[in-house]
C-alpha cells in the first residue's frame, strides 16, 4: 500500500465526513458538549486527542503481534495514560491557562470512546503508517466538530473568538444581547444536533430508512 494510495486517502478522509467519531458514530460526544464554551479549549482539546490518537494507534500497531489478547486492554491503557500523561504536562508548560481552562477534561482523553475504538478496530489489525493515518483522520474529524461547535457558542455566547471581540459596540448600542445561554452544556448538545441535521442532510446514504 503506497504512501498516498485510494485505500490511504480514504483512511485519512473518510473520519472527516462520511465516517466522522462525533456526528456519525456519536463518540467523544462528553468532551464535546464540555470543552466547547469557547474557542481556543476547543482547538487545544481537539489537537491533544488527535495526537494521542495518532501515536497511541503507531504504538499498538507495533506492538499487536506481541501483545497477549487477554492483557490487550490493559496495554492499550497503559500506552494511552502515558501519552495522555505527556500531553497535560506540554500543556501545563506551554498553555497554562487554556489546560486551567480544559481542567480534568485533558486526563479524560484517557476514556474517551474514539480513543479505545480505533485501538481496538483498526491498531490491532493494520501496519503502523495506516494507524497513524486513521488516527490523524480520527482525531482531526474529532476537532473540526469541537471548532464548529465552540466557534458558535463563544461567537453567540459572548460575542468574541480566541477571547477577541468581533461583535461591534454598535451592535450593543442598538439592543444586541450575548445570548448567555449558547454557553450552557444543555445548548451545546442542540448545538451538535443541528450540526448532525445539516450533515445528514447533506449525506443521504447516512439517513435510517
Amino acid at each position: 500500500m503506497g504512501l498516498l494510495s485510494s485505500k490511504s486517502k480514504e483512511i485519512l478522509l473518510g473520519p472527516l465526513s462520511k465516517n466522522n467519531p462525533v456526528i456519525v458514530q456519536m463518540l467523544g460526544i462528553c468532551s464535546a458538549l464540555a470543552v466547547t464554551s469557547k474557542l481556543e479549549p476547543s482547538i487545544v482539546m481537539g489537537i491533544s486527542v488527535t495526537a494521542v490518537v495518532a501515536f497511541a494507534n503507531v504504538i499498538i500497531s507495533l506492538l499487536r503481534n506481541t501483545i497477549p489478547n487477554r492483557i490487550r486492554i490493559i496495554v492499550q491503557l497503559v500506552v494511552v495514560a502515558a501519552l495522555v500523561t505527556i500531553v497535560s504536562e506540554v500543556l501545563k508548560a506551554f498553555a497554562y491557562d487554556v489546560n486551567k481552562q480544559l481542567s480534568v477534561f485533558v486526563g479524560l482523553i484517557i476514556t474517551n470512546c474514539i480513543l479505545m475504538g480505533r485501538l481496538e478496530a483498526f491498531a490491532l489489525g493494520n501496519g503502523p503508517w495506516a494507524a497513524f493515518l486513521d488516527g490523524i483522520g480520527n482525531g482531526v474529524g474529532y476537532a473540526v466538530i469541537l471548532v464548529i461547535i465552540g466557534f458558535f457558542r463563544e461567537l453567540l455566547g459572548s460575542g468574541t473568538l480566541l477571547g477577541l471581540r468581533v461583535v461591534p459596540q454598535a451592535f450593543y448600542d442598538f439592543g444586541y444581547v450575548n445570548n448567555g445561554l449558547i454557553i450552557l452544556p444543555p445548548m451545546a448538545l442542540i448545538v451538535v444536533a443541528v450540526i448532525i441535521w445539516v450533515h445528514r442532510s447533506r449525506n443521504k446514504t447516512l439517513q435510517e430508512n
